[in-house]
């Protein structure tokens, strides 16, 4: 699994203390193998390395939070969970650009577009909040 490539999804033009639903980090993977990667159940839950049940209550607590977020306009956060990365998804503050690596810290990463080094491990921003226990390495 790779990080998100977005933790935070709103409203356009919606306030600054707008209601939110908080996705875990298993849920976001159970809606993208499930729905964006189009994978079966059976398939899926064998990838994230759970039973089919687990992913089925995963996968049905993601899509009503992602339901209700769109019906009553609330914000969308992805974050929580303990899991481990395939790559880390590094983000510069400088200038936005975002990129991968198999660097497990990016103590000595500098941005490739602008030679910054204020740059963030995205996944790192993701382990904060409330989630479900990872279950195997995916």
């Amino acid at each position: 699994m790779y990080p998100p490539r977005a933790l935070y999804f709103k409203p356009q033009g919606a306030a600054r203390n707008l209601a939110e639903v908080v996705l875990s980090i298993d849920e976001y993977e159970a809606v993208r193998l499930a729905d964006y990667k189009k994978l079966k159940q059976e398939q899926a839950a064998s990838m994230m390395n759970i039973s089919r049940p687990t992913f089925t209550r995963l996968i049905e607590s993601a899509r009503q939070k992602i339901a209700q977020a769109l019906v009553a306009g609330k914000a969308i956060r992805i974050e929580g969970g303990d899991f481990i990365f395939l790559k880390n998804r590094i983000r510069c503050n400088s200038c936005g650009n975002t990129w991968e690596t198999e660097q497990k810290k990016p103590d000595d990463e500098s941005c490739p577009s602008c030679y910054s080094h204020n740059v963030v491990d995205v996944g790192h921003m993701l382990t904060k909040g409330p989630g479900r226990r990872r279950r195997g390495g995916w």
